[in-house]
């Protein structure tokens, strides 16, 4: 009951304010994916003296990076809503190349944008110069980006095919709480490697 209460209350929000629903919804789900990987950071530590606690900056930066993407994403499931419509007029069958087609773009053409801008966006709001920024790209992106195509593609493949477009952001977000987890522990090691060199830098 809860559930479909909630189902209802999140429809009508999305069809009066659409970015808004999609902001706050991708906002909040990234934030929940970086509270995990710092419990699961802390929880893995093996030096109990070092464990950091909860960065609360980090997950509010998470939460600008989701909360800021999500309305972008939703634009983007309508491009491909249009240019690749699964079902063909007075048809109810699933056009497979069609569905085949929309996740090779959304893989081909927005996660590498996606990529890009999660480094750079983070980079900035954690307050690194472009030179840190550019060797973030060089240590983290074809890596992140690697790891994307394992996962990401029969995910969409069932987000597009079953999931209704109002949906579509927030299953995407869903499956992303653990997408949020590996980049928030592969951004985190990176934060660590810059601020050691930095460490050495000063002492130097």
């Amino acid at each position: 009951m809860t559930s479909l209460t909630i189902t209802r209350a999140y429809q009508q929000f999305f069809e009066t304010h659409p970015n808004g629903t999609l902001a706050l919804t991708g906002g909040i789900l990234n934030a929940v994916g970086d509270i995990v990987a710092q419990v699961s950071q802390n929880t893995l530590s093996e030096d109990q003296q070092r464990r950091p606690g909860w960065d609360a900056a980090r997950t509010l930066r998470f939460f600008c990076f989701g909360f800021g993407i999500s309305p972008l994403l939703g634009r983007w499931n309508v491009v491909l809503e249009r240019r690749f419509p699964l079902c063909r007029r007075r048809s109810h069958k699933v056009n497979f190349g069609a569905l085949s087609k929309r996740v090779a773009a959304d893989q081909l053409l927005m996660a590498p944008f996606g990529l890009v801008l999660f480094i750079g966006c983070m980079g900035a709001m954690e307050g690194r110069d472009l030179a840190q920024i550019r060797e973030r790209y060089s240590d983290m992106y074809t890596t992140a980006l690697l790891a994307n195509w394992k996962v990401w593609p029969m995910a969409q493949l069932v987000n597009f095919r079953y999931m209704p477009l109002p949906y579509r952001i927030p299953f995407q977000s869903t499956c992303g709480v653990f997408w949020t987890l590996y980049l928030s522990l592969l951004n985190a090691k990176e934060d660590e490697k810059q601020e050691h060199k930095i460490a050495i830098h000063r002492t130097q």
